[in-house]
């Protein structure tokens, strides 16, 4: 009997984590977004956590914790527990570019996370306002030369992907293009439209109706890549400035210390969901790419990447935030 009691005893532990494994998850699981609601972010978020319920039996539901550039949403959930039961949809800014861009903040990018997925990147553009009488990024350089000083270039704010997108050119073309900061992509959109400024480098989706209405003049994909939503405008690498890179990334990441498993489980239900036609087609809709490998391993390489080339050119931004 007691040789009996103890194999019982020796089976159930061997089973538990199993039985944990396969109860997983066993409530609603909140995919925080780390910006208000309503743009580009969001609506990838939502667009995904729809969908994970049929995989999971459970739903997704996002929470937008807004603030200090993507960082309060961030380490709200660097702090969480390490259970799979809250995941941060992570962008370029709270994943790469913070950790250079402000003097402090409370989690990091690298240690403070395990990697789940890369869901893709959403490319930025270079526009500029019609009286720009450049028609290509080339005819740009020549005129930026001829005119020192004299053509500017709005973004969402300082350090924002929009203003180190510039100040990149800036560098790698041997331009002096004038940055003019805003308080976020509306107004920036606003000024340009009005000509008060020259250019912006955006993103794809912001700008897509503007430049199919001829209000602004499209002169290249400020990504690695051409966009499937405007498949006819060249990279800007590809007219000369070669390397030049600097779509969004998305990711979405767990807490540290997350068990394996659960991470795995997560990584194979958003997968399927990104391979989905349906998704596949919404996303093309918002601009958004594809990413090149869905492995857990392969984002945790690229988050890690990114903060190498984004601190160099923070750096010779010289922004600093508090």
């Amino acid at each position: 009997m007691r040789l009996l009691t103890t194999f019982a005893i020796a089976c159930a532990a061997a089973l538990a984590p199993l039985a944990h494994a396969d109860s997983f998850p066993d409530k609603p699981i909140a995919l925080v977004v780390p910006f208000p609601p309503g743009g580009p972010t969001d609506a990838m978020a939502r667009t995904l956590a729809a969908e994970m319920k049929e995989r999971l039996g459970q739903p997704m539901i996002v929470e937008n914790r807004a603030g200090a550039g993507g960082n309060i949403g961030a380490e709200f959930v660097a702090r969480a527990p390490a259970d799979g039961q809250t995941l941060l949809f992570g962008t370029s800014g709270p994943l790469a570019i913070n950790a250079s861009l402000y003097r402090k903040i409370g989690y990091d990018p690298v240690k403070s996370f395990a990697p789940v997925i890369q869901v893709g990147h959403l490319p930025n553009i270079l526009v500029v306002h019609p009286s720009v009488p450049a028609k290509d990024v080339k005819e740009l350089v020549a005129y930026a030369k001829a005119h020192p000083g004299k053509l500017s270039y709005a973004s969402s704010g300082n350090g924002a992907s929009s203003h180190l997108a510039g100040v990149l050119f800036n560098s790698t073309a041997g331009v002096d293009l004038q940055h003019v900061p805003y308080k976020g992509t509306g107004p920036a959109l606003n000024d340009l439209l009005g000509g008060q400024v020259s250019m912006s480098f955006t993103d794809v989706l912001t700008a897509l109706p503007y430049v199919k209405a001829g209000k602004l003049r499209a002169l290249g994909m400020a990504s690695g890549t051409r966009s499937q939503a405007l498949p006819d405008v060249p990279t800007i690498a590809e007219q000369g400035l070669k390397g030049y890179d600097v779509s969004v990334f998305f990711g979405i990441v767990a807490p540290a210390g997350t068990p394996a498993d659960r991470v795995k489980k997560l990584n194979q239900a958003f997968a399927e969901v990104l391979a989905s036609p349906k998704v596949k087609q919404q996303f093309a809709a918002q601009g958004l790419e594809p990413a090149p490998s869905t492995a857990p391993e392969q984002l945790a390489k690229f988050i890690q990447a990114q903060m190498q080339t984004w601190a160099a050119v923070v750096r010779q931004s010289g922004a600093q935030l508090d």
